[in-house]
């Protein structure tokens, strides 16, 4: 998986999750297969305020699986002290990732881990790989950027720092798709600044609104950049470019043969 990156994460909140985490082992029953950061301090751009946005993949006994009924396939928990914890049944992930769902991608290249990964994870990124549709990414980060900019994109005046990046982070990763339909866009910013050959004036200019978006609250306004306004309408228009992948006919298959494999061991 992706090698950790330097830990924006304070050693006692890390210590913190990392109680929590085993708490929910301890107290539903279950065992992590990966636990990550998913918020803005792995996207690469956290405010002073951020929260924690703690994710994780978990697996129930096997006997949990057989019953009639289905159980609830979540587990969440309410946000205390900015720690917002809140994780996924495999068996919910892999039906997901199945149809292409960008965040199973994104929690599996997260540069932020609070547990060690499983080895089962290796085997679902290798999935993830093989299954990759670039299109139904590509419009996945497209329609998430224009919910995030549609109100401001074409008009002028400041906007929250926030809703930028919500708009230039998926403006960049349909860039990614673009420039290598084959491989999954990282999740953090600056690998996919790295990735997406950008201007090196324009690449100067998101660091400044990294830099400043680390001084200043979530809902603070800030300048905008004209060329960077440009690549977030450019890159959000052009989603359907992409090459669309047929779904593999073993892919339901492989996927059950992992599950199975996992709940048996």
């Amino acid at each position: 998986m992706t090698a950790q990156v330097h830990d924006p994460i304070d050693p006692a909140v890390r210590r913190e999750i990392e109680t929590r985490l085993d708490a929910v082992e301890a107290t539903q029953g279950v065992r992590l297969l990966m636990a990550i950061e998913s918020g803005s301090r792995a996207w690469g751009f956290p405010s002073p305020d951020s929260d924690y946005d703690v994710r994780f993949v978990y697996v129930r006994p096997r006997d949990w699986y057989l019953s009639l009924a289905p159980g609830r396939d979540v587990i969440e928990h309410p946000i205390v002290d900015e720690i917002d914890l809140n994780g996924w049944d495999v068996r919910k992930t892999l039906g997901l990732l199945l149809r292409s769902n960008a965040v199973v991608s994104e929690w599996m290249l997260s540069p932020i881990r609070y547990r060690a990964d499983d080895p089962f994870i290796g085997k679902l990124a290798a999935l993830a790989d093989d299954l990759l549709d670039p299109r139904a990414l590509a419009l996945h980060y497209a329609n998430l950027g224009r919910a995030a900019s549609n109100r401001w994109l074409d008009r002028p005046g400041d906007v929250p720092v926030k809703k930028y990046f919500y708009a230039l982070r998926p403006a960049l990763a349909v860039r990614a798709l673009r420039l290598r339909p084959d491989a999954r866009p990282p999740m953090n910013l600056q690998a996919l600044v790295e990735v997406t050959e950008l201007p090196a004036a324009l690449v100067e200019q998101i660091a400044l609104l990294v830099a400043a978006k680390s001084r200043t609250n979530e809902l603070s306004n800030g300048t905008r950049v004209p060329e960077i306004d440009a690549l977030i309408g450019d890159e959000l228009g052009r989603a359907a470019e992409l090459p669309a992948t047929p779904m593999r006919a073993d892919a339901e298959a492989r996927a059950s043969e992992l599950f199975v494999e996992l709940v048996n061991s």
